[in-house]
């Protein structure tokens, strides 16, 4: 954002987020006391223009509702707004932690809202569903949806308007080329439906989940998961699409299953005249591509002033007998163009064309930097608006409209553009003779720090989701609302309450909002605001864009070629390495700052998606950072961990993400497919027992454990047995001689029982704790640490020597370690000190946090260096010393020391 400071935007939006400024030490317990009133407001700032509907989270503190309360929604003035709700999280006395509520487009509109206890007014239009003959039916009061059935390639069978039939036909479909080289054949797939599911039914929100996958004939690939969302009284519903990777690609060879489109495409009855129909495009900018499919504007003969100003309006056009008669009787002569494609290749440019039908040659029409996503096809008599999100972000993506000038057109909005070259996801080298684990570890991991493995680097399993949008419109919509449903489709509006509200619940552990009030605190939190910025700018700079690759940043920098390191090894892609979505997503919780929100819930979409497997035996694994997403040997929980995914669902109650959590509540049964410590193992240990799986108490067991929380808070079909296994592990880790410390154990993974081991050596990774495992055991210790007090102790006992001095070391285990990556283990010094009521411990974590070898403050200079071109592709903004792994660590650890001992912070 060239001529804006760094911090401007971010801080604009933490203050429009916040209702009043409030010190971070407001008591949880005061600010609990008014949870029943909660404000409520728009992320982005202001009341949208149009939406689709919203649906959010709401945080409350322990003890407050039963899960039987219901909830009330007004405005401001203190207008009743409908809203329907429903319980997404539990705390353990099983009182309501989390709800989720949706809200209907057509609501009182408000730029904020007041959330509390009572009766919720009822939609005077409400969503309904019947359930008859294995058919499902969806009416909001205004359009109505039908679904295919079982065995049908028809996914919605029409949406209709009231008598009138807007769309019909809805499908997926994907092109499969049997080969990479250029002409190969092309296989047709479409989306078979194999159920359907209505998980909501109203009254203000009904959600409809159609899973099946792609078919050609005998041949069936990537598995699908659909979900239409559906609000009282609107014209229209959004589709969350997900797909699942299950081709085969074979590196060496340029045979195999490559994806050359996947998209969604509908078809739209016309009876309007050509002239009275209508073609839009939107561009990210808030223009529009406008045009008719007969257009009469620009010829030789003018039809009259009040004719062309209808047909640009969208209007329909007055009786030809107004019209002149020149014109009126040679409409015949005037082309009618009925097809239109507009295909975003690349972050930088889009083109569109069209055409009068197939067969002819394709026009130049158009052609921009980055499209906004949302096209519209229909006439005077109605239409549909279909949008993409993040259509730019993750090119290459097209809009394709074919047939207008006919009695039907057909709307793509294509995921993947068949235009682009085929999606090769083959490994990307040889292995380079990396045949055996001394070559791999002691080779290749040494010089491009890549954990290679034969087989390893594969595809197979993982995932994409992608947002989308469609309204069934009774006429062509005016240019202002199409823009305003473009803005829709790339921003769907979400309510939030401030950052004080949400740290008055107790959630997510150790955290509290913004505080400037000394300059020492000011100091840290301009840096806090500088990293997001910086790594912002980052994304944009270096063009973090694409179809898999979009959300992710980046692992370590390179400071000669003035780069990131895309193509070396295990420095490219960071894959949640170290906690970079943690990091994000604490900086949102404290900020309030829709930037930081929208930042963050990108990368969510991509790391619990494109870095994880979901089908396969590595099934709820995902990969260590790479060339590739998929392309590391390391296949660990520590990147699939719950940990990351958690914030997103609770704070919008997307279904999607929590179909995520739901995959990793026997993750530690993957632990028989691969052990993670297989190359350097000396012990001989095969993982061929689920009663005795080598589980770390660091990274493995950090990500193990968040997903038993999660399936237990969330109260889901295994909560009890997931509850049974995390208590059984607390207890087991706090029995071992030396705790976490041990460092390992033989985990039972239908009890969660560590085996107690009689040995007192200890085993102590720098890596153990900055993969979650801080931040999800302050909140086990909170849940469980009166009825546990002997984990909270193992805990507080790791959270206070790790740093420690040795002789303080080897009076506690009998050994000593390194204490690598001082700074970012400052915190849970920290924590031991606000947990002991230690000044000693909180002078001694602020000393670590500012002098630890891994500190970024405050000796660091945080101005960006600029190389300019020829030295470079274009001009360039580095901060040479900045790293993903220290980012995110140093990040978190001066959140954490804000929240627990900032009153204790030198000054």
């Amino acid at each position: 954002m060239p001529g804006v400071d760094r911090r401007t935007v971010i801080k604009g939006a933490a203050a429009a987020a916040a209702a009043a400024q409030f010190s971070w030490a407001l008591s949880r317990t005061a600010a609990a006391a008014d949870a029943d009133d909660t404000e409520l407001h728009w992320l982005e700032g202001s009341a949208p223009d149009v939406h689709a509907g919203a649906t959010w989270g709401v945080p409350w503190a322990r003890g407050a509702y039963r899960p039987e309360q219901s909830f009330r929604l007004t405005t401001a003035a203190g207008d009743d707004v409908p809203v329907q709700s429903w319980v997404t999280g539990y705390w353990p006395d099983g009182s309501v932690k989390w709800t989720a509520h949706a809200l209907a487009p057509g609501a009182p509109k408000a730029s904020a809202y007041k959330l509390a206890a009572g009766t919720p007014a009822a939609p005077e239009q409400q969503v309904t569903v019947t359930r008859s003959a294995g058919r499902v039916e969806v009416s909001t009061g205004v359009i109505t949806a039908v679904f295919g059935a079982k065995g049908s390639d028809t996914v919605v069978r029409s949406v209709r308007r009231g008598s009138a039939e807007i769309a019909r036909n809805g499908k997926l479909v994907a092109l499969r080329q049997e080969s990479v080289r250029e002409g190969a054949d092309l296989s047709h797939f479409a989306g078979r439906v194999e159920k359907v599911e209505v998980e909501q039914d109203g009254p203000v929100r009904a959600v409809v989940r159609v899973e099946g996958r792609h078919r050609d004939g005998g041949r069936a690939w990537l598995p699908y998961t659909l979900r239409f969302s559906f609000f009282a009284g609107a014209d229209s519903f959004r589709l969350v699409h997900t797909f699942v990777w299950d081709g085969e690609q074979t590196p060496g060879s340029d045979q195999g299953d490559f994806l050359r489109g996947l998209g969604v495409r509908f078809t739209v009855p016309l009876s309007d005249r050509p002239y009275d129909r209508h073609v839009r495009f939107a561009d990210s900018g808030g223009g529009l591509f406008s045009e008719a499919v007969q257009g009469i504007t620009g010829l030789r003969r003018d039809p009259g002033a009040a004719v062309r100003a209808a047909q640009i309006a969208g209007e329909r056009l007055p009786a030809t007998s107004t019209w002149d008669p020149r014109v009126a009787d040679r409409l015949a002569y005037i082309p009618a163009w009925g097809d239109y494609t507009l295909t975003q290749p690349n972050a930088d440019g889009y083109t569109v064309r069209k055409r009068t039908k197939a067969g002819y040659g394709w026009i130049h029409a158009a052609a921009g930097r980055r499209a906004g996503g949302l096209g519209y096809v229909g006439g005077a008599s109605g239409g549909l608006s279909f949008g993409l999100r993040d259509f730019w972000q993750r090119h290459p993506a097209q809009l394709d409209v074919r047939g207008a000038a006919g009695d039907a057109a057909e709307a793509t909005v294509w995921l993947y553009s068949p235009e682009a070259q085929p999606l090769d996801l083959r490994f990307y080298h040889d292995g380079l003779g990396q045949d055996t684990y001394e070559e791999q570890s002691d080779g290749g991991l040494e010089i491009t720090y890549e954990d290679y493995e034969p087989g390893f680097g594969t595809p197979y399993g993982i995932a994409r989701t992608s947002e989308l949008t469609f309204w069934a419109v009774e006429k062509t919509p005016s240019a202002d609302v199409l823009a305003a449903q473009a803005a829709a489709v790339a921003t769907p509006p979400l309510l939030a309450a401030t950052p004080q509200r949400l740290h008055a619940a107790g959630v997510f552990g150790d955290w509290a909002p913004v505080d400037r009030s000394s300059a020492a605190r000011s100091a840290i939190e301009d840096h806090l605001d500088d990293l997001f910025a910086y790594y912002r700018d980052q994304r944009e700079q270096h063009r973090w864009y694409g179809f898999l690759d979009y959300g992710d940043v980046q692992h370590t920098y390179d400071n000669d070629r003035h780069v990131w390191r895309y193509d070396v090894g295990g420095y490219a892609w960071d894959n949640s390495e170290l906690g970079t979505d943690l990091w994000l997503w604490y900086h949102f919780l404290r900020t309030g700052s829709a930037e930081v929100f929208r930042f963050a819930e990108a990368m969510t979409r991509h790391t619990g998606e494109v870095d994880v497997y979901h089908l396969g035996k590595w099934a709820g694994l995902g990969t260590r950072h790479g060339v590739q997403h998929w392309a590391d040997s390391a296949k660990q929980v520590r990147i699939s961990t719950a940990a990351n995914r958690r914030f997103l669902y609770f704070l919008t109650g997307d279904e999607r993400t929590g179909d995520l959590l739901s995959e990793l509540v026997d993750v530690e049964r993957t632990f028989l497919a691969v052990d993670p410590q297989r190359k350097v193992r000396t012990d001989g240990y095969t993982p061929d027992d689920r009663h005795a799986l080598s589980v770390g108490f660091g990274t493995d067991w950090g990500g193990i454990s968040a997903a038993w929380l999660t399936e237990w808070e969330r109260r889901g079909p295994n909560a009890e047995k997931a509850k049974a296994k995390l208590v059984n592990s607390l207890r087991t880790i706090a029995a071992q001689p030396a705790g976490f410390f041990t460092g390992t154990g033989l985990l039972d993974a239908d009890t969660g029982k560590f085996a107690i081991t009689t040995s007192t050596a200890v085993s102590v990774s720098h890596l153990s704790a900055v993969f979650g495992l801080v931040e999800t055991n302050s909140e086990l210790v909170s849940l469980f640490g009166d009825e546990e007090p002997e984990f909270r102790t193992t805990w507080l006992n790791y959270a206070q020597y790790y740093n420690a001095t040795d002789a303080q070391k080897k009076q506690l285990t009998g050994s000593t370690w390194k204490s690598a990556l001082p700074a970012a283990h400052s915190r849970i010094t920290a924590y031991a000190a606000q947990r002991r009521n230690d000044p000693t411990l909180a002078t001694r974590a602020w000393k670590e946090f500012f002098t630890g070898s891994d500190t970024y403050f405050p000796s660091n200079d945080w101005n960006p260096v600029t190389i300019k071109a020829p030295a470079v592709l274009r001009t360039t903004e580095e901060i040479p010393w900045i790293s993903t792994n220290s980012s995110a660590q140093w990040a978190l650890a001066a959140i954490q020391n804000l929240a627990l001992i900032g009153d204790r912070i030198p000054s």
